[in-house]
């Protein structure tokens, strides 16, 4: 799937993986809006994004929404596209764990996994309903979910996130049986270095968690081999080259 000229919108893009994604998008030349929630954090990004702008860059536009709020989602697209045209790409990267330090499921509250699962999930749906709908006219048009190691591993104190992070898998799944040829895909970018990962495992050592940019080079080449890609499949960033690879020797 081509990127130059192409209008994409990035949640969770003030800082950490959305951020990079959004620059490194921007300097293939597409046209970016970058979607959170905190506006300081988020004027900041786009401003440092801008003044590295290569001469033949693309554009970027931040927008302070937040993804999990209902009366936001007509709100956000209808800006977003006044912007940048109607989308073709959308990257949910916008997540959150919940209270932190991440209680045991069972002293969960109600009103804190109901959060987890509007910001994780029911966002995404939102958005999703209203913007593949014009991709299914045209024909083309991607969705990337970004997921997590715990959609698929029970992990003590994840409980909330890690339902969420599993139904957004098959929201994926089930939007690809319904909606191809657009593409969608779940990608789990591994663990990063990031605040997140920082409230989640304040111990962990910095040192062996992959740098946000490295991994939005990888959500880049996925996107470029969307189309050679199953569709609704669920991606480990890490192997990228290596499902490539493979994909490539079965079609030769």
């Amino acid at each position: 799937m081509k990127i130059r000229n192409e209008a994409v919108l990035v949640t969770g893009a003030s800082r950490g993986l959305g951020r990079a994604l959004s620059q490194a998008l921007v300097k293939e030349g597409a046209r970016v809006v970058m979607v959170a929630r905190g506006e300081r954090d988020l004027e900041t990004a786009v401003r440092e994004i801008r003044a590295e702008l290569p001469r033949d860059g693309g554009q970027v536009h931040g927008l302070a929404f937040d993804v999990g709020d209902k009366e936001s989602v007509h709100k956000l697209t209808g800006a977003a596209a006044a912007l940048v045209g109607p989308i073709g790409i959308v990257v949910h990267d916008a997540s959150t764990l919940g209270p932190v330090p991440m209680p045991l499921l069972m002293d969960t509250a109600c009103e804190d996994f109901e959060r987890v699962l509007a910001v994780n999930l029911v966002g995404p749906f939102r958005l999703t309903k209203v913007l593949a709908g014009p991709m299914v006219v045209k024909g083309r048009g991607l969705v990337l979910h970004m997921s997590s190691d715990a959609a698929v591993n029970a992990y003590t104190r994840w409980g909330a996130y890690g339902v969420s992070k599993a139904a957004q898998d098959h929201l994926a799944r089930t939007f690809a049986a319904e909606l191809d040829p657009v593409r969608f895909f779940s990608v789990d970018p591994g663990e990063m270095d990031t605040k997140m990962h920082a409230d989640a495992l304040p111990e962990a050592e910095r040192a062996t968690l992959a740098r946000p940019g490295a991994v939005a080079q990888l959500l880049l080449e996925i996107i470029r081999n969307a189309d050679s890609l199953p569709n609704g499949a669920r991606l480990v960033a890490s192997e990228i080259a290596t499902t490539l690879a493979v994909k490539k020797t079965e079609a030769s």
